[in-house]
């Protein structure tokens, strides 16, 4: 979804977009990411693929969140390295941030307190990606960068209800209870957990704006600057979709960190701000879906 929105935005900026197939290299191996980079030489690279989910894969799939993110972090940027990349921008998450930072929550709050456990193994993976740049910008000299967006959405998001993020799981959830005349549809939680969201169209074009204004060790926040509660935005999913029945929220399920709205001002700074509202988004969104879906039939 991340890399997809890169590449459109790039599309009006005049430079050559350099993609790879995950079928044609795959990232955990460090012979084929090597060989990738000698083959294309890029100038400059914008690192988005990640192994990502939400609750209940991160609690399913803990070895794998940590062992893929890892092997993918390092085995690009010693490419990168290698290879003579430029500049290179690491793509984080907000996850990486402890369970009850200040909120707003600054840069500067990286590793001061314990992590949500509920994703604490891919924000370990995504610390570890942003220490590497740190490492490589330090020893060697390289113009490497990170950027930690919020949660993201927009066209070509995951809905399956295995693996996905709160949003897409929303609408897919709110979609399937329209179409069959169910009297309501549950939602992980008590729904009182706040959430940032910011479209994935909006981030790349923040990305973009990183990667030509800012070079500086710590990593800069990526986000909307506002948040709404789960039920709030479970609320404007149904209305966006048009489901009229009832949410319930499942209290026993976890809600995962109480609330995650991360500063914007230092990327304010450098002259960024969101277009995207979350309504408008989200409808973008739900249209993509049912693209999809006439796709799939």
């Amino acid at each position: 979804m991340v890399g997809a929105a890169i590449v459109r935005r790039l599309a009006r900026e005049s430079c050559r977009v350099v993609t790879v197939d995950r079928r044609e290299t795959d990232l955990m191996r460090q012979d084929q990411v090597e060989r990738f980079f000698d083959l294309t030489k890029p100038q400059a690279v914008f690192m988005a693929a990640a192994k990502v989910g939400g609750i209940l894969a991160n609690s399913t799939y803990p070895a794998d969140f940590l062992y893929d993110n890892l092997m993918i972090a390092a085995n690009v940027t010693r490419a990168a390295h290698n290879s003579g990349v430029e500049k290179m921008l690491f793509l984080g998450s907000s996850c990486i941030y402890p369970r009850l930072a200040p909120q707003p929550i600054l840069e500067d709050t990286l590793l001061t307190g314990p992590l949500e456990e509920t994703n604490e193994w891919y924000a370990i993976a995504k610390i570890a990606g942003i220490k590497l740049t740190q490492a490589y910008r330090r020893q060697h000299g390289c113009d490497y960068i990170s950027a930690m967006p919020t949660n993201l959405y927009g066209p070509g998001d995951n809905f399956d209800l295995a693996n996905s993020h709160v949003l897409p799981a929303l609408i897919r959830k709110a979609h399937e209870a329209k179409v069959s005349g169910a009297p309501s549809f549950s939602v992980w939680g008590t729904g009182m957990p706040l959430r940032e969201f910011l479209h994935a169209d909006d981030c790349a074009d923040a990305l973009i704006h990183i990667m030509t204004h800012y070079s500086e060790d710590e990593h800069i926040n990526v986000g909307s600057g506002s948040d709404l509660s789960i039920r709030d935005l479970a609320l404007l999913v149904a209305r966006v979709v048009g489901f009229t029945g009832q949410i319930d929220f499942d209290a026993r399920k976890p809600d995962g960190t109480p609330r995650k709205l991360m500063s914007g001002a230092k990327l304010a700074r450098l002259g960024w701000t969101p277009q995207i509202s979350l309504e408008v988004g989200i409808a973008q969104t739900y249209r993509s879906f049912l693209a999809g879906l006439e796709i799939r039939c």
